[in-house]
């Protein structure tokens, strides 16, 4: 037997707190020896300066600036009307230029990405620099074409599959977002489209129509990046779009109903939107439930954020005007007292049924 170094593993400040936290819980109950316990503090260490959270948002405020550099110089009318007389060529030109752009930058970024993974950040500003030209250069085959309603739906679900191909070729969740992002507004176009530009498709409005659109998402991802493991990294941002979509759809739905136009959702009376606020209520709680019971701190977060925006959204509709604020605000307290109450009642019957259960070697057995 020999003992192979194991390189420590970076914590952050906090991360630090919560791991000596549960070793010296451990100590005191038995479960660890004081040996182990020093052995277990000295696998990591802790970061003073969280240079990756640095570098993260010094390359969104890059592209920021990338960006606000660009509209900047748009915004002058003397360099437009130089643009146009130094960028006369046709539109095909244009379009084929910053195609081979886009490629270009995608061939850097894999390159980049293939020789330097671990600049995760860096990578994924070209990619998100391709997706810019990307879209600029379907923009200018849409001019081409002279972009009708039928070619500018055509183009947005060409968009999103370019996106979507390119995102899992290059293994880019970014872009693999941009995808998402593209079909929902090729949904929203194509069904409005289909129905004369009214609010109604197949009975439902634009929101219910999310709602849906939403949870297909979900639950097709979860389908099939659980199954296709050498893109499983693509779950996550896959059940955030769709959770968003679902939950805002929700929420829109709780305010406005199911009404096509404003005239009739103005002439209902509020009652009728009550059971929407119900199932966007039982929709957030079923995600809390679901981040609870399965250690799920996406859809945890996702539940009681938005359960707190329909708790606020009800008292601006039903009790702003007549209400004293202290009346509501009591009630949700006492409401939120009593479930914390339940919910420290079971997380202790939880705990004393595990230090109570035998502890076997297995519990500490390291990996191989």
């Amino acid at each position: 037997m020999f003992q192979k170094s194991v390189q420590k593993r970076q914590l952050s400040q906090k991360e630090a707190r919560i791991v000596g936290t549960a070793i010296n819980t451990w100590v005191a109950d038995g479960i660890i020896s004081p040996e182990l316990s020093e052995t277990l503090r000295t696998s990591y260490e802790i970061i003073q300066f969280d240079w990756k959270r640095v570098a993260k948002y010094s390359f969104w405020l890059s592209i920021c600036s990338i960006i606000i550099s660009i509209s900047a110089v748009l915004a002058d009318q003397w360099l437009i009307a130089l643009i146009k007389r130094l960028f006369t060529a046709t539109d095909n030109v244009k379009c084929l230029s910053f195609a081979l752009l886009s490629a270009g930058l995608y061939y850097l970024g894999i390159r980049k990405k293939r020789n330097n993974p671990e600049r995760v950040f860096s990578n994924e500003a070209i990619f998100f620099l391709g997706v810019v030209a990307t879209a600029t250069s379907i923009a200018y085959f849409g001019k081409t074409l002279d972009a009708s309603s039928g070619h500018f739906l055509i183009l947005l679900l060409f968009a999103s599959v370019i996106y979507g191909l390119v995102g899992l070729w290059f293994s880019s969740k970014l872009i693999w977002v941009f995808g998402l992002l593209s079909l929902g507004s090729w949904l929203g176009a194509v069904t409005g489209y289909a129905s004369g530009w009214g609010s109604y498709y197949l009975g439902m409005n634009y929101p219910l129509r999310f709602v849906l659109f939403g949870f297909l998402l979900i639950m097709l991802s979860s389908f099939v990046f659980k199954k296709w493991h050498s893109r499983a990294e693509f779950l996550a941002p896959s059940r955030v779009v769709g959770l968003l979509y679902l939950f805002v759809a929700l929420w829109m739905l709780s305010v406005f109903g199911n009404y096509g136009d404003v005239d009739s959702w103005q002439s209902a009376h509020q009652i009728s939107l009550f059971h929407w606020s119900v199932v966007f209520a039982i929709a957030s709680i079923v995600s809390i439930y679901h981040g609870i019971k399965y250690d799920d701190g996406m859809t945890r977060g996702f539940g009681i954020t938005f359960i707190f925006i329909n708790l606020y959204t009800r008292f601006f509709e039903y009790f702003w005007v007549g209400t004293h604020k202290a009346v509501f605000f009591a009630i949700l307290a006492i409401s939120f007292w009593h479930l914390g109450a339940r919910a420290e009642k079971i997380w202790r019957l939880n705990s004393i049924r595990v230090l109570s259960r035998p502890v076997s070697g297995k519990d500490f057995e390291p990996d191989v």
